[in-house]
């Protein structure tokens, strides 16, 4: 069986993804941003829900858009990174580049000193470079455990080839993940190039009971899950 990871918002969605047997979740939150950090009680409340080694990992971003970033919020990722360590993330999901669309090394390496030993993994910021192999290498040099990557496509199944190109080039140093666009039906031949894990929200849309409430509400889909979790085992 391979792993899957269901990306959760609150703690109802780590809830559902534990009860229905999902290896681990990432927590963010803003996820129709891509996902930024949660806040400390929302990965207090997570965690209180399993003591379960290596079960939450936690988004560490500090704001949308792309992922070159000045000084001042690399500071503040590796605090926020500390902070979600002493909460009792068993990992975190971060990245950063250069101008130039490579490893920003020296900001990853400030990433993972801050996270004390725990899992890093380095997020889908790794689509959008344009030599995946070299940034790998770079990767695996530094000591980060998976990278979360669908390739550069919108849905990671597309992606089949490449994936297993990195999967081969990885060769146990760093677990390939992949996410973006995952479905429960895809996950059969994701697992069939390979990949250590899979990466999807499982999420669908809530009804609004709220008078006057604006926007869409998303919760994590029990059956969704429960789906994903049937395909890994297959």
């Amino acid at each position: 069986m391979i792993a899957v990871e269901i990306c959760v918002q609150d703690p109802a969605g780590a809830r559902v993804s534990l009860e229905r047997g999902a290896t681990r979740v990432e927590l963010c939150s803003a996820l129709e941003t891509g996902g930024l950090t949660p806040s400390l009680a929302t990965i207090e409340s997570v965690r209180a829900l399993t003591d379960r080694p290596g079960w939450l990992s936690v988004l560490v971003r500090p704001r949308p858009g792309g992922y070159v970033y000045d000084t001042a919020e690399i500071d503040v990722t590796c605090a926020d990174i500390a902070h979600a360590v002493a909460a009792g993330a068993d990992g975190v999901v971060v990245g950063a580049l250069t101008g130039s669309g490579e490893v920003a090394i020296d900001h990853v390496r400030a990433f993972l000193e801050a996270a004390q030993g725990r899992t890093v993994t380095f997020h889908r910021a790794f689509d959008v470079i344009e030599d995946r192999r070299a940034a790998l290498e770079a990767l695996a040099r530094l000591g980060v455990s998976r990278v979360l990557t669908s390739c550069g496509r919108a849905h990671a199944v597309e992606a089949a080839a490449e994936l297993t190109d990195l999967v081969r080039l990885s060769d146990g140093r760093v677990e390939i993940m992949a996410g973006g666009g995952v479905r429960p039906g895809d996950i059969t031949t994701l697992a069939g190039v390979a990949v250590d894990a899979v990466h999807l929200s499982a999420r669908a849309r809530a009804s609004d009971v709220t008078p006057g409430g604006e926007g869409q509400h998303w919760h994590t889909d029990a059956a969704i899950v429960a789906a994903a979790v049937a395909a890994a085992r297959d």
